[in-house]
């Protein structure tokens, strides 16, 4: 990691999350970069008599003040390279744009979490962000406290094994020389007994994938159960997982209407960070 992006919006769990990447960057000697989007409106008449010019450039002003604020504070304490950023379209386009601008390898975001229709209805930030980002996003829990990682988990029902999906995940284990863990899940309602128990023969020979392209001492497991993020929430407090980590994959449109996204669902539920590594990444 040479790059690390925090976009914020300067509430309290986006300043936790600027925490965690501090601590990222002070271990792995990255630059951060602090930055808000700020999307601009406004109408043709509007614009024409300089309203809406006028408006932008007093909160991109303030913005860039605050940013440079922060930046301050935690240079002044930290020994870690901060430049900051005020991007001017909607959250999910200024972070794609800025992981291109800036050769992004990992972004980190906070989240409150979510329940009920608010996160049906409604959504957040960061849920969106980890499904249209170009890079692996961390998301940060409002309420975690920053430690370095002893266990990390990978958690999957597809059992990807490539280089280019899977190198983020081993990034953060040769970082911090944890112990890593995988977990394979099967749906006993949805999934047919076929890919059960294909799943259940297939997971030595996934270990035995992992340990020969990554050369890690790692164990995997299958799971199974009725629900896959209380299932995985019980694994990750039995085995005290530090990091879950989950692939990101694209999906067409009838199927993000009548399945909801695992990684998504996630985002919202998780007490510890979570990696979402997308299916495909920019280079």
């Amino acid at each position: 990691m040479k790059h690390i992006l925090v976009p914020t919006d300067f509430s309290a769990s986006a300043d936790n999350a600027l925490d965690v990447a501090v601590n990222l960057a002070a271990e792995s000697k990255a630059e951060i970069i602090l930055m808000n989007s700020y999307e601009t409106t406004g109408s043709a008449i509007t614009d024409y008599m300089g309203v809406n010019r006028e408006y932008d450039r007093q909160i991109i002003e303030e913005t860039t003040t605050k940013l440079n604020e922060i930046k301050t504070r935690v240079v002044g304490t930290r020994n870690v390279s901060i430049s900051t950023a005020v991007y001017t379209e909607a959250i999910n386009e200024s972070i794609n744009n800025i992981i291109g601008d800036k050769n992004i390898d990992l972004v980190v975001m906070g989240t409150t979490g979510a329940s009920g229709l608010k996160e049906k209805i409604w959504g957040s930030n960061t849920a969106s962000v980890t499904q249209k980002s170009k890079k692996p996003v961390l998301v940060i829990p409002e309420e975690y406290k920053w430690s370095a990682p002893k266990k990390i988990l990978f958690a999957t029902n597809r059992f990807e094994d490539t280089d280019d999906i899977l190198q983020p995940l081993f990034d953060f284990v040769h970082l911090f020389k944890a112990q890593t863990l995988a977990a394979v899940f099967s749906n006993e309602d949805t999934d047919i007994a076929g890919i059960v128990m294909e799943h259940s023969r297939n997971i030595h020979q996934f270990e035995q994938k992992l340990k020969t392209k990554f050369g890690e001492t790692l164990t995997a497991e299958h799971l199974s159960g009725d629900s896959f993020i209380q299932t995985l929430e019980d694994y990750i407090t039995e085995n005290q997982i530090d990091i879950v980590a989950m692939v990101s994959h694209h999906r067409s449109f009838l199927d993000s209407i009548f399945h909801s996204s695992a990684t998504k669902k996630m985002a919202y539920h998780t007490q510890i960070p979570l990696l979402v590594i997308p299916e495909k990444q920019t280079t």
